[in-house]
């Protein structure tokens, strides 16, 4: 018997594999919803690319009640996001539809999905940016996205928002993560500042199990000096 069931949207990035890892390591039933399939996952849903919002969404919600047969998951974990740069002189409607695509598309089906599949007491936990909680300009096309994503939390968190009783809706905030790509691109910065993704994964399962879970609606950001980590609910 698997030790749970968790879906986890953008299964196929950098974090999103990382907490796939983690789950399948300690015998959970683990969907991966992305653009391509992760073959450590029990499940796959790829979503199609070129699809409206509305479609991207039923599709993902059709599946996914074919897989479950009327049982319930754990946890909706959403990882799936991206970075694009960019002021308003170059390209912003181009950069800010991507991102709205990659981060509130991703997060807004993830909450419908835990609406409709997650258990009472679950966890939907989205991903958000530390860097959103202020001007971007250097990136308006991200910031705004992840700012919709923390007002998306907010909501989710608040009376009547259509969750399960008891679940507990969170964003997590990371300032960078310590993934393969930001090494690759930023190979002179203090990793030391960087936020391990098996800590992300490993901070996910404690809030799945009850434990040191903030309020439910929280902005969780991930402050990561000297390898170590302090959690600041925003």
């Amino acid at each position: 018997m698997a030790s749970g069931k968790i879906v986890v949207y953008g299964g196929r990035g950098a974090l999103g594999a990382a907490v796939v890892n983690h789950f399948k390591s300690a015998n959970w039933w683990v969907a991966n919803i992305d653009m391509n399939p992760n073959d450590k996952a029990d499940f796959n849903i790829t979503v199609p690319k070129d699809s409206s919002w509305i479609q991207q969404e039923e599709h993902v919600v059709n599946e996914l009640a074919s897989a479950l047969q009327g049982q319930k998951v754990n946890a909706v974990i959403c990882v799936a996001g991206g970075w694009a740069g960019g002021n308003a002189a170059k390209d912003l409607s181009k950069q800010a539809d991507l991102m709205w695509r990659q981060s509130v598309w991703s997060s807004s089906i993830a909450a419908t999905v835990a609406s409709k599949y997650l258990t009472a007491g679950g966890l939907l936990a989205l991903t958000g940016a530390k860097a959103a909680l202020e001007g971007t300009p250097g990136m308006i096309g991200y910031g705004m996205a992840k700012a919709a994503v923390h007002q998306l939390t907010k909501s989710l968190g608040a009376k009547d928002s259509g969750l399960p009783e008891g679940s507990l809706a969170v964003a997590i905030l990371p300032v960078t993560l310590d993934t393969e790509m930001n090494r690759k691109w930023m190979p002179k910065a203090d990793f030391g500042t960087w936020t391990p993704l098996t800590y992300v994964a490993q901070l996910f399962d404690k809030w799945i199990k009850g434990e040191e879970r903030p309020p439910s609606g929280s902005l969780v950001a991930l402050v990561t000096k000297e390898s170590v980590t302090d959690l600041i609910v925003e």
